[in-house]
């Protein structure tokens, strides 16, 4: 496979942009290569800039569910840049997607619209101390919540597949308050409530872990931090970011039976374009400004652009009544065959991770355990092979509706030869 062109234009980033990249993973230190560069995609598949076709199970890392250049999404998009690119003002697409979005998810009685995951878990936990007055939250090891500087304590994702425990240039006094939690863990959390109950403004977690590799939830997790944050008068906050309209229509918390008291999401509720929300009940939000004292703000948020395309995606996924059903078995038939050739599988949904370690995955501790040198050589071996999917231990792969049978056929049968090639080529 020939990646000169992206070879030579590596060379040239990293002259421009710290590790040549925008976003840490991207630069694939840790499975041993230079990053592709990407010329354009089209429904299951991306293509480099030196012709090189991949089925990609990246999809943009989630927002792409629908696959790559969807008709209806781009004509949207096209339609609104005729209009103008922002405005600064209200406009009423915002209207139309605020009520898609709570349709789907009637916890977010009021909701506000951001650009980015981060801005809106951030604005998120601001919120919930304004409404509770108190200090302190709850995160968990391995969960990631953006970058901003309270939540990079044991965060996953970049950081874990960088080994960076906590990242410079944040204040230990930014952190003071963040307090860790065992994900799956219910006694680690009891132990917190009792040293700090009084002072604990609201847990944040992501109700199906997808930044140290995917981590389903154990039965009855959910349900015990909902009960014991309603105990203690704290809020319960579900970072939906990768599981809104991933897992189903209403979410995680429509798939898991559970409801928060404030849901961000970004990702898939943005169809591709910067955008990003956090909401939840009316009581809470209404502490936000105007209304409240709680401020938060931003040039773009709400963008005319945006917008359109995060409305297509939803009308879109509304429409198609099968199409969790066909995720999901398009997700559970690759997972089969990672299981047949004797990989450790993670799946919920249309999320999968593979982890090279013989220990069942359930948390932080446990994802650390996979071998990392392993995972480069499966990543480096799907590559080889036309497959697209996360230079990272920690991260999920994605399946979309536009992933054909032919596309998940193909896979199936590369993964089903792995072990082979590991021998073949490294014994």
């Amino acid at each position: 496979m020939n990646t000169e062109k992206s070879k030579r234009l590596y060379d040239e980033a990293i002259k421009f942009m710290p590790g040549g990249v925008n976003s840490p993973v991207r630069a694939c230190r840790n499975v041993g290569k230079t990053p592709l560069f990407i010329d354009h995609a089209a429904g299951s598949k991306i293509y480099d800039v030196d012709g090189n076709e991949y089925i990609d199970y990246v999809c943009s890392w989630g927002p792409n569910i629908l696959g790559h250049s969807d008709p209806e999404v781009i004509e949207s998009v096209k339609k609104a840049c005729d209009g103008g690119l922002t405005f600064g003002a209200c406009h009423e697409g915002e209207i139309e997607l605020a009520n898609l979005i709570q349709r789907n998810m009637p916890s977010m009685e009021m909701l506000r619209l951001v650009n980015s995951g981060t801005e809106a878990v951030m604005s998120a936990v601001r919120t919930a101390r304004g409404f509770t007055r108190r200090d302190k939250i709850i995160k968990f090891e391995g969960c990631y919540h953006g970058h901003s500087d309270g939540l990079l304590v044991k965060a996953g994702s970049g950081l874990l597949t960088n080994s960076i425990p906590d990242s410079s240039g944040v204040p230990k006094s930014y952190t003071d308050n963040t307090l860790t939690a065992v994900y799956n863990d219910e006694l680690s959390v009891k132990k917190l409530f009792e040293e700090y109950g009084a002072d604990i403004a609201c847990i944040i977690v992501e109700p199906c872990a997808a930044n140290m590799g995917v981590v389903p939830p154990k039965e009855g997790f959910l349900q015990f931090l909902r009960d014991i944050t309603n105990e203690y008068g704290a809020l319960l906050i579900f970072d939906e970011v990768i599981t809104g309209f991933r897992l189903s229509l209403g979410g995680a918390q429509e798939y898991y039976g559970v409801t928060s008291d404030l849901t961000t999401l970004g990702k898939i509720v943005g169809g591709g374009m910067p955008l990003a929300v956090y909401g939840g009940k009316r009581e809470i939000m209404e502490c936000v400004a105007p209304l409240g004292s709680v401020y938060q703000a931003g040039t773009l948020s709400g963008n005319p652009i945006a917008v359109s395309a995060g409305i297509a995606t939803l009308k879109a996924l509304e429409r198609n009544k099968d199409l969790y059903e066909k995720l999901d078995k398009k997700a559970e038939k690759l997972a089969a065959s990672m299981k047949m050739a004797g990989l450790n599988v993670n799946r919920e949904g249309s999320l999968l991770t593979v982890f090279f370690t013989d220990r069942k995955v359930v948390d932080y501790e446990t994802a650390k355990k996979s071998d990392c040198k392993k995972f480069a050589l499966f990543y480096s071996y799907l590559l080889e092979n036309g497959i697209y999917s996360a230079p990272s231990q920690f991260e999920a792969m994605f399946v979309s509706y536009a992933h054909s049978d032919a596309d998940i056929e193909y896979t199936c049968e590369v993964i089903s030869k792995f072990e082979l090639y590991n021998i073949n080529k490294h014994y």
